[in-house]
């Protein structure tokens, strides 16, 4: 009998001691360990550089490290799959932006990832608005010019772009669409080479995002007709936007943002949506992120929930309205 009531003493104790592990493991403080945040692209790009911008400060907040873990590929779907499919236990984060999150899922024909119910909204870190530009030669100052050109040669004026269903497509196609002009698309392979042919009068039109058209406009080697968002922006605050030129609701933005997959527990979406806010804000941060050509964001969860839904169903129009496909 004492043998028996010894083993029933030790076997309670281990249970005891397993259970208290548990509950202290389950009641560990987020985070305990590094938190990594991939990014859909190469060291360089905008979601890159951004994501770096907003996570050197992430880390002493934490009290953890901040890993930016590039992945890039397929035209940010893989890194975004590999986001998606991560343990949803605080420490994988996606750097997703519009071409990942709102124009992918209706560009691909196959994609191993379902934005709306695979991620769970974090943070928009900014808007990043698109430059319309016309080759210097072009007679056309403004976009009802353009426009006036291109009814009178129909066909015959072309843009150029980064590639097909990229954002700099997709935005002319729905600026043609909507003004009702048939303009013809020189698909390039990336946005260096069509600002290249476009400086040199081989294309009439490229529309690119403000950290990449900026300079070259200021030269003089562009001109700028007009701002793809409903609102001006503040490096080119003199450029009006497609909507005040008469294409009343044109409003396409490319942007960056946070998510994470989905069953990620509430208490630490919070919490990484309220300290990343809250960097977004600090004043040295927010002019850094300016100067590059970006609109700090720093939008609640709820927001940027309601926004991403939104962007999902522009984005899928405008796929629609350019007939790009990816298989």
């Amino acid at each position: 009998m004492k043998h028996r009531s010894t083993v029933a003493v030790a076997f309670v104790m281990v249970l005891g001691a397993i259970l208290l592990h548990g509950v202290d493991a389950m009641a560990q403080p987020w985070p305990s360990k590094p938190v990594r945040i991939i990014v859909p692209f190469p060291p360089g790009q905008a979601a890159d550089i951004i994501t770096r911008a907003i996570s050197e400060r992430l880390s002493p907040v934490l009290g953890q490290q901040v890993v930016v873990d590039n992945r890039p590929g397929a035209g940010a779907a893989l890194g975004t799959e590999l986001a998606a499919k991560a343990a949803p236990d605080g420490y994988t984060f996606l750097a997703g932006g519009s071409a990942a999150l709102a124009i992918n899922p209706h560009l691909y024909q196959k994609l191993g990832y379902d934005t709306l119910r695979d991620f769970a909204p974090v943070t928009q870190l900014v808007s990043i608005p698109m430059v319309f530009a016309v080759t210097p030669s072009l007679p056309a100052k403004t976009v009802q010019e353009f426009i006036r050109l291109a009814k009178q040669k129909p066909g015959e004026i072309n843009y150029g772009s980064s590639g097909s269903g990229s954002t700099s497509h997709l935005v002319s196609a729905v600026l043609a669409s909507q003004a009702g002009i048939m303009l013809t698309h020189i698909p390039y392979k990336g946005s260096v080479q069509a600002l290249t042919d476009l400086m040199a009068g081989q294309v009439m039109l490229v529309a690119d995002t403000v950290p990449v058209t900026l300079t070259l406009v200021n030269a003089g080697k562009l001109r700028a007709i007009a701002v793809s968002t409903l609102k001006r922006i503040p490096h080119m605050p003199n450029l009006p936007t497609v909507d005040e030129q008469g294409l009343k609701g044109y409003d396409l933005q490319t942007w960056t943002s946070f998510v994470a997959p989905v069953a990620m527990p509430a208490p630490i979406l919070d919490r990484m949506s309220a300290e990343v806010v809250k960097i977004i804000a600090v004043a040295e941060v927010n002019k850094r992120l300016v100067d590059m050509g970006f609109v700090p964001v720093g939008s609640s969860r709820e927001q940027f929930g309601a926004f991403l839904k939104r962007e999902h169903a522009a984005w899928q129009r405008a796929v629609q309205l350019s007939g790009a496909k990816v298989e």
